[in-house]
């Protein structure tokens, strides 16, 4: 029995994946996935018109499965900080468990391609800020920050989490994005938020 177009799409995204984490970095070629799959690259373009489409693929994943969480939280939580630090370490466990798809996101992996793809990312990162500056927003309406320019303070998380993502790329992956995050939260809220220290009583 035959794999189905669906599942063979979604093990070509797998694999290409999978060979975005090593951690030299090395381009991937269509060449190389076809011969990873053990198909030829005639029957990879039979279920994506281009290499692009693959990457925009990854890209929808990452999407999904980040926002859909977001959303979760949003909906479920009513502390606006507690949205914070959760949609923070949600950015940064989703590095820590998709190698691969981390040089997406940093743009690693798409040195090269079609400049769509970048954009792209922006957009996603773009909506990542406006999700914490929507939480922030909720923190300042409860009197739960004594700062209100929750502009700069989204963005000051946005670039740590984009700093860590690429810490944990560059370092070939031994970086952990997670290290440190217990301790470095409240140094958030305190040097970011305007929020003095708490302990985690």
């Amino acid at each position: 029995m035959g794999t189905r177009p669906g599942e063979r799409k979604l093990q070509i995204l797998q694999t290409l994946a999978e060979m975005l984490q090593h951690p030299k970095g090395e381009k991937v070629t269509t060449a190389a996935l076809a011969a990873r799959l053990d198909v030829s690259e005639a029957a990879l373009y039979r279920h994506f018109a281009s290499k692009a489409q693959m990457f925009e693929g990854l890209i929808e994943f990452i999407e999904s499965s980040l926002f859909s969480v977001i959303n979760t939280i949003q909906a479920e939580q009513q502390s606006g900080i507690k949205q914070v630090e959760l949609i923070m370490a949600l950015l940064l466990g989703f590095a820590q468990k998709n190698r691969g798809l981390t040089r997406v996101l940093i743009g690693d992996s798409l040195v090269n391609e079609d400049e769509r793809l970048q954009a792209r990312i922006n957009q996603l990162i773009d909506r990542c800020e406006a999700s914490l500056k929507q939480a922030l927003r909720i923190a300042v309406a409860g009197n739960e920050l004594l700062s209100d320019d929750i502009g700069s303070a989204a963005n000051m998380l946005t670039c740590y989490v984009v700093g860590r993502w690429n810490q944990f790329a560059k370092s070939g992956f031994t970086r952990d994005p997670m290290t440190q995050w217990a301790v470095q939260w409240p140094m958030l809220c305190a040097a970011c938020l305007s929020q003095p220290v708490a302990s985690n009583a």
